[in-house]
């Protein structure tokens, strides 16, 4: 191509390092281009919240008229802030390879308070402009305040170290992207399958005339049309639910072999609570139609749900189930007492890790007050061990984020092989995370409970059955028997093992925690 090539683009500090990417990389095929900076609607409008902004594409639309008019031979976007329908003539000739689509919450350091989830403390102010992130915060904490924060990532940045808010929620995209340095603050980093995004986030679109047929064929060469195939999906479920850049909508597509893996949340506005779906297939076809018929406002989900665990009136769970008028009957099987009244220093002398395989064992071993003489390390296997592991006032060096243990425990063994490691937990363990450890690792178990069915576990007359524990399905079904109209939900492999072996039909969440609980009843 003899022609250079300019490339319309944003102004912002984001926006010119994502347009200088695609310079590079144009370069890199021996293409000349220049930049021309163009400001959009949402640059020039900083006193309003995004869902306040006139009609959509507020980061695009002035980008995409210097396009059509043939001012510029390209336009590189956020792919996120993109409408799902494109102006007539323009079409995305590439899309980049995906950043990680993750959120980072930026914490003032004298806001943080370990005992809370996420880390912000008890009523704490956080800025947002984007109502998905609003939604979703307030699901999982529904004490913080939430407050409208427009601007580039380096202004909002400001306004945070102004002490403006007590907390800020970013894309870890933009973060990585520009090279910030984080470390005045504390980051918690939410994964895209706890938070999930805004439909194509950490991704470039690429956006050229339609007849430009010879910029189209150079630009294959910067195509990655994996990362175009899942976003497609993200897509169509924003656009099959009319959304747009204020919808509180987060749906997130990967794929791990030859399975997708997709997440959607949605709520009808930013303090609704939302609801959340997993789903794993091996295609695509029909996908998004699939997943938005889940949403439908006259599916019935159930009537009455069993849970084998007490929950109190604020969990995750009950709310989420509640708000479509379903009865929760929550209530555990078994129950645990103590066995251990004082505790040995000698056995935390060596100690690099603790690891807790049980809200239980986090509890009971805390009971006991242990001292160590050096500092140490704690492991969980999963979200809810670490929250309770937070109301003890420690953070978690390693969170377990996978129903199948054997993954958890080779995880785990990455970091700490060839250490000393302490397992707290019940009077007979199952020793499922100690398998994956090396010879040269030293384990400790040390017994802090003991677990006692009911003497008689009486049945439920629930739709949905949902097992927290291998020893409750085996006490429930002790005494019971599997209604035909029953659907089973176990929170993990040990769990379901345990229903295999009572030859127990069951369905897995993708995380063993409320949230995976919840999306696995709102799919069933």
């Amino acid at each position: 191509m003899d022609r250079k090539i300019i490339i319309g683009t944003r102004g912002s500090e984001l926006a010119l390092w994502q347009a200088n990417f695609v310079k590079d990389s144009l370069a890199d095929i021996g293409i000349s281009a220049e930049l021309k900076i163009i400001k959009t609607q949402g640059d020039r409008i900083l006193n309003l919240s995004l869902d306040k902004l006139e009609g959509k594409g507020f980061f695009t639309k002035e980008l995409e008229e210097e396009l059509i008019a043939g001012k510029i031979d390209l336009a590189v976007h956020s792919h996120k802030d993109l409408p799902t329908e494109h102006p007539p003539g323009l079409i995305i000739a590439a899309v980049s390879e995906r950043e990680d689509p993750a959120e980072l919450l930026l914490i003032l350091k004298d806001c943080v308070d370990v005992r809370q989830k996420l880390s912000v403390k008890f009523g704490g102010t956080v800025g947002t402009s984007s109502n998905r992130r609003k939604a979703q915060l307030l699901a999982l904490r529904p004490d913080l305040e939430m407050d409208d924060l427009r601007g580039n990532v380096p202004t909002r940045i400001g306004k945070l170290r102004s002490e403006n808010y007590d907390a800020i929620m970013l894309a870890k995209a933009g973060v990585k992207r520009l090279g910030i340095d984080l470390s005045e603050f504390h980051v918690e980093e939410l994964k895209p399958t706890e938070f999930v995004p805004a439909p194509a986030q950490g991704a470039l679109a690429i956006q050229i005339r339609e007849n430009d047929k010879d910029l189209y064929t150079i630009l294959q060469q910067l195509h990655h049309p994996e990362v175009a195939e899942a976003l497609s999906i993200e897509r169509q479920v924003l656009k099959m639910f009319g959304g747009g850049c204020h919808m509180p909508l987060g749906c997130y597509c990967t794929k791990q072999d030859d399975t997708y893996h997709v997440f959607t949340s949605k709520a009808d506005s930013d303090e609704d609570l939302p609801d959340r779906l997993y789903i794993n297939t091996p295609s695509l076809d029909g996908l998004a139609e699939h997943i938005v018929s889940y949403f439908s406002k006259d599916r019935k989900i159930a009537d009455k749900v069993f849970i084998s665990r007490d929950l109190p009136p604020s969990s995750y769970f009950r709310r989420v189930l509640q708000k479509h008028g379903i009865e929760v009957e929550a209530r555990s099987l078994i129950r645990t007492v103590p066995i251990m009244t004082i505790l040995n220093p000698y056995i935390l002398q060596d100690v690099d890790w603790v690891f807790f395989t049980s809200k239980n064992a986090v509890e009971y071993f805390f009971e006991l007050k242990p001292k160590f003489v050096k500092q140490v390390k704690f492991g969980v296997i999963g979200s809810g061990s670490e929250d309770m592991l937070r109301r003890q006032g420690h953070f978690a060096d390693y969170v377990g984020d996978n129903v199948d243990t054997a993954i958890v425990a080779k995880e785990f063994a990455c970091v700490a092989n060839g250490t000393t490691v302490l397992f707290p937990g019940a009077e007979s363990p199952m020793r499922s995370i100690h398998q994956a450890l090396s010879a040269e690792t030293k384990i400790i178990d040390l017994p802090v409970y003991a677990t006692m069915r009911e003497e008689v576990a009486c049945g439920s007359t629930a739709d949905v059955l949902v097992f927290t524990s291998p020893s409750n399905a085996e006490a429930y079904f002790k005494d019971n028997l599997l209604d035909l109209n029953q659907k089973v939900v176990a929170i993990g492999k040990s769990t379901g093992k345990k229903l295999d072996e009572l030859n127990i039909p069951y369905k897995l969440p993708f995380s063993p925690d409320e949230v995976g609980l919840a999306e696995a009843v709102f799919g069933l």
